[in-house]
C-alpha cells in the first residue's frame, strides 16, 4: 500500500447511502473484493454497532474478507458528550470491529456543534481528544473527517483550525476536510486548503460531495493543493447527487499528473471492476461516466471517424485500453466511409475488394435512419446489414411466414398470452406455438422451440432486455414503433432492432434478426 497517498473508497458506508441503493452483507463482501483488486489503499466498511446489517459484515470480514491491497477501515463517531470514552457502546463497538483503523466523524462547524451535537465547543474538542487516544490505545490506526468544514471554516475560521489542530495533536494520522453539503467550487476550496495546510503542520485529506457537479474538480483542486490523501466512491455512488467518483480521480492522477496511486497493472481493470460493481448494486452504470462509460470512447461523427483514422488522439484524450475500455464506432445517419470502415474493423469483418460496398452501407444506414432504425444502439442488426452487402445476399437460417398472437384474460384475471408461427427452415415448414407473459415473450418462445429441432444451440439463448420507443408520426400518419432487442448466450450479448407502424411486427423483425446473430455467433453457416 502507498501511504504517502491514499486512495481511501467509502463506497459501502458513504455510497450505500444513495437513493434506492441497498446492500446486503454478500454484496458488501463483493464489492470490498472488487475494491481489492483495483489496488485502492483503504476500504471503509461501515459503522458497527450501528445497525445489524454492519455489525454482521465486520464479523464475517474477519474470517472471510482476504485482503491483498486495501486496510479496512471502521467508521464511526466520537464519544457522546459527557460521557467516558472507554464507557461509550459505539466507540467500544469500534475498538471491538476487527478493523485495523477507524475514521471517526467529528463536528468542525460551530453552528452543528451547538444544535446538532447540544453541547459547548470545548465539549467537542474534548470529545475529538479522547476518543482518538482511545482508538490509538487500543492499537488502530485513526483517522478523522472533520463533517462541514468548509461551512464551518466560513463560519467561525478559528475554531475550525481548532479542530485540526487537536486531532493531529491527539494522533489522528488524517485530518479529511469534508465538503459535506457538496457546495464548493474548485477555487474557493482550494484557496481554504491552502490557507489550512499554512497554519497547521497536520496530513489533510478531502471528501467532496458532488451537488455542484464539482466533487472530483474539487477533489484534484484539494490534492494540487497539497492533501495526499483523497476519499470517494466508486461509479460516484451516494446520498442526493453522489460522492466524488474515485475511478476519474484515479484516472486523473495517474494518466494526467503521472501520480501512480495504484499498483502497477491496477488502472487497465477500472472498467470491468467499476462494471462489476454496478452489476452487485444493481444499478445500470452510465454510459457516459468519464474513462469507463461505454460512450467514454465512442465516435458518431463522420468527421471525427475520419480523424481517427488518420491518429486516434485527435478525438482521443487517451488510449481507451490505458483504463480497460474500448473505442467504439457508432453507426449513424452522420456515418460517413471511414465510420463504416473503422466499425467493420472492430467487428472484425473484412470488406475485401469491393469498393462500392462502404458507399451502399452509408446510403442504406442514413435511408434507414430515416424511417425510424438506430444502429448505433443494435451492433448486431448493423453487423447482419454489413455482411449482406459484403456478400450479395441476408444471412438467413430460416423465415417467419406467418404470425399469430392473442392476449386473453379469464374470469380469475389471469392473463395468457400465446404465439403461432409457421416458419420455413432446412426445407421444411414447422408450426409452433408459445406462451409468454407478453405477446412478444410468446413469439421468442414459439420462434426458438420451432427451430431447436433444427438448431439446438438456441437453447442457450435467452432475451435480457425489450425496449420500445414511440417515434412521432410524420406528414400525417401513424406513430411509428422502434424496438432494441437485448439477447446473450450466456457468453456474449447483443443488440438488433426492428422498426414497423406496429410493435408485434417491429418486435418480431428484431427477434429474427438476434436469432440469425447468435445463430452466426454459433459458427453456423446460413442456408
Amino acid at each position: 500500500m502507498n501511504d504517502n497517498f491514499h486512495i481511501y473508497d467509502t463506497t459501502l458506508r458513504d455510497g450505500a447511502q444513495q437513493e434506492g441503493l441497498n446492500l446486503s452483507v454478500h454484496d458488501k463482501l463483493a464489492i470490498a473484493r472488487h475494491l481489492d483488486d483495483l489496488g485502492v489503499g483503504f476500504i471503509e466498511g461501515g459503522w458497527p454497532g450501528a445497525n445489524p446489517k454492519d455489525t454482521e459484515f465486520f464479523k464475517r470480514a474477519q474470517t472471510e474478507l482476504k485482503l491483498k491491497n486495501a486496510t479496512f477501515m471502521a467508521f464511526g463517531a466520537t464519544r457522546r458528550p459527557n460521557v467516558k470514552a472507554a464507557d461509550d457502546v459505539l466507540l467500544r463497538a469500534l475498538q471491538d470491529s476487527g478493523a485495523a483503523g477507524v475514521t471517526l466523524v467529528a463536528k468542525s462547524h460551530d453552528r452543528h456543534v451547538d444544535l446538532a451535537l447540544k453541547t459547548n465547543l470545548d465539549e467537542n474538542l474534548a470529545m475529538i481528544k479522547e476518543s482518538i487516544e482511545f482508538l490509538r490505545a487500543g492499537g488502530q490506526r485513526v483517522f478523522l473527517d472533520a463533517e462541514h468544514f468548509f461551512d464551518g471554516y466560513k463560519s467561525n475560521k478559528a475554531y475550525a483550525l481548532e479542530v485540526v489542530r487537536v486531532s493531529a495533536e491527539a494522533g489522528a494520522d488524517v485530518i479529511a476536510l469534508c465538503d459535506t453539503n457538496g457546495g464548493m467550487l474548485p477555487d474557493e476550496l482550494s484557496q481554504v486548503v491552502h490557507d489550512v495546510l499554512t497554519a497547521s503542520s497536520a496530513r489533510l485529506g478531502i471528501h467532496c460531495h458532488n451537488d455542484t457537479g464539482c466533487a472530483v474538480a474539487n477533489s484534484l483542486a484539494a490534492i494540487s493543493a497539497g492533501v495526499t490523501h483523497v476519499q470517494g466512491t466508486l461509479n460516484g455512488y451516494g446520498e442526493r447527487t453522489g460522492n466524488a467518483d474515485l475511478v476519474s480521480i484515479i484516472a486523473n492522477l495517474e494518466l494526467k499528473k503521472n501520480l501512480k496511486v495504484l499498483p502497477e497493472g491496477s488502472l487497465q481493470e477500472a472498467f470491468r471492476i467499476s462494471h462489476a460493481v454496478a452489476e452487485v448494486t444493481n444499478v445500470a452504470p452510465s454510459a457516459r461516466q468519464p474513462y469507463v462509460g461505454v460512450s467514454a470512447f465512442a465516435h458518431k461523427a463522420g468527421l471525427h471517424a475520419s480523424a481517427i483514422k488518420v491518429d486516434p488522439a485527435m478525438y482521443q484524450h487517451e488510449e481507451p485500453s490505458s483504463v480497460g475500455n474500448d473505442r467504439r464506432m457508432l453507426v449513424s445517419e452522420m456515418a460517413g466511409r471511414a465510420s463504416i470502415e473503422l466499425k467493420s474493423e472492430e467487428l472484425g469483418i473484412a470488406i475485401g475488394n469491393d469498393k462500392g460496398v462502404v458507399g451502399r452501407v452509408v446510403e442504406r444506414v442514413k435511408e434507414m435512419e430515416s424511417r425510424g432504425y438506430t444502429f448505433e444502439a443494435a451492433d448486431a442488426s448493423f453487423e447482419l446489414l454489413l455482411r449482406e452487402e459484403i456478400d450479395g445476399k441476408r444471412a438467413t437460417f430460416f423465415k417467419v411466414e406467418k404470425w399469430d398472437t392473442t392476449v386473453s384474460r379469464d374470469a380469475n384475471n389471469k392473463v395468457t398470452s400465446k404465439a403461432s408461427l409457421v416458419i420455413s427452415a432446412g426445407g421444411n415448414q414447422i408450426e409452433s406455438q408459445g406462451t409468454g407473459n407478453g405477446p412478444v415473450n410468446a413469439i421468442d418462445t414459439a420462434l426458438r422451440s420451432g427451430l431447436l429441432k433444427f438448431y439446438p444451440e438456441l437453447e442457450k439463448l435467452e432475451l435480457t432486455d425489450y425496449k420500445v420507443r414511440i417515434l412521432e408520426g410524420r406528414l400525417g400518419t401513424g406513430a411509428i414503433t422502434r424496438v432494441l432487442v437485448e439477447t446473450t448466450d450466456g457468453t456474449s450479448e447483443w443488440s438488433t432492432i426492428g422498426v414497423h407502424e406496429n410493435v408485434i411486427a417491429a418486435s418480431v423483425m428484431a427477434l429474427e434478426d438476434a436469432v440469425t446473430f447468435g445463430l452466426l455467433l454459433q459458427g453456423r453457416k446460413p442456408e
